[in-house]
């Protein structure tokens, strides 16, 4: 269903509230660069329901299908990745700060006054912003392979940059899946692989339902402009959970390990063979505690 979120059209998926009068606490999930709300698993929201929790899910700005920003202009990403470069503050149209505000603007559209807050990737980034931005909406926050955005962290691996700066061969529905069923190999799990058919049927499933480079481009300059997260990092108090991929090319696991080491108390679940992807066994392999997570983190009063 489509709602109005911080003035902006925002898909969104709810699982519902259950039974009438059962409240079911939400967890709401933010998805990371280009990618979807149906890039979240499904065997991972359908856990989290069958735990108790209302799941709601929702396509960030300029991705699937939430609005998109064309009239901010298709960014110049190599003179912007040069002024990155070279030690300046690149030219964001928006910030992680205002697609923040989007997520919260999905909670006051559904009327839901607290929630768990998970992301992934540049989805986790997000999440932090929220968790800063609303610390007393905010139950719990949960990053998975994610940053601090910290100086000085370890970048992606040059095979992974190279495939990254890499185009689709042409515009056609098959050179689009090709080239992201290449990417996603690169980056993902070494010991949980994802077998390349079912990798293409995702891949073909977000391009069928919302294609949309020039949106990722203007994500990218969000994420890359954002560079006071790490320090406002220390200032939360509440239950974190960070898990992180040890084999993680895209986001190695040190960002990881800074991100947790910034947030009091912040738990740590470092996962071997994993990289830049949740594959079914990594989901199986980290339910447990994030369940146990979830359910630990008490509401607090406002």
């Amino acid at each position: 269903m489509q709602i109005r979120a911080n003035q902006l059209a925002i898909e969104v998926e709810d699982s519902g509230p259950g039974a009438p009068g059962e409240n079911r606490p939400v967890v709401m999930l933010i998805m990371g660069l280009g990618m979807q709300l149906i890039a979240w698993p499904p065997a991972l929201v359908q856990a989290l329901v069958d735990a108790g929790f209302r799941v709601i899910r929702h396509d960030n700005r300029d991705v699937g299908l939430s609005q998109r920003m064309q009239a901010l202009g298709k960014p110049n990403m190599v003179w912007e990745m040069l002024k990155l470069k070279m030690g300046f503050k690149p030219k964001a149209p928006y910030s992680l700060r205002d697609m923040a505000a989007d997520a919260l603007g999905v909670l006051d559209a559904l009327g839901v006054d607290k929630a768990h807050i998970m992301g992934a990737s540049m989805g986790g980034m997000i999440a932090q912003r929220v968790a800063l931005a609303a610390p007393k909406r905010t139950l719990s926050l949960t990053s998975i392979m994610s940053s601090s955005g910290a100086p000085g962290l370890p970048a992606p691996r040059p095979e992974v940059l190279r495939t990254l700066m890499q185009r689709p061969s042409g515009k056609s529905q098959e050179a689009v899946v090709a080239h992201y069923v290449k990417l996603f190999q690169v980056i993902g799990s070494p010991a949980f692989e994802t077998p390349a058919t079912e990798m293409r049927e995702r891949i073909l499933a977000s391009a069928q339902r919302g294609f949309y480079p020039e949106g990722t481009m203007r994500q990218m300059l969000a994420i890359v402009s954002d560079r006071t997260r790490a320090l406002e990092l220390q200032n939360l108090q509440l239950p974190t959970l960070v898990i992180h991929g040890k084999a993680d090319p895209l986001v190695p696991y040190a960002c990881g390990e800074d991100a947790a080491r910034r947030i009091a108390g912040a738990q740590l679940i470092g996962i071997e063979g994993m990289g830049h992807d949740l594959p079914p066994a990594v989901v199986q392999h980290v339910l447990p505690a994030l369940i146990e997570h979830l359910k630990s983190a008490n509401p607090r009063p406002v």
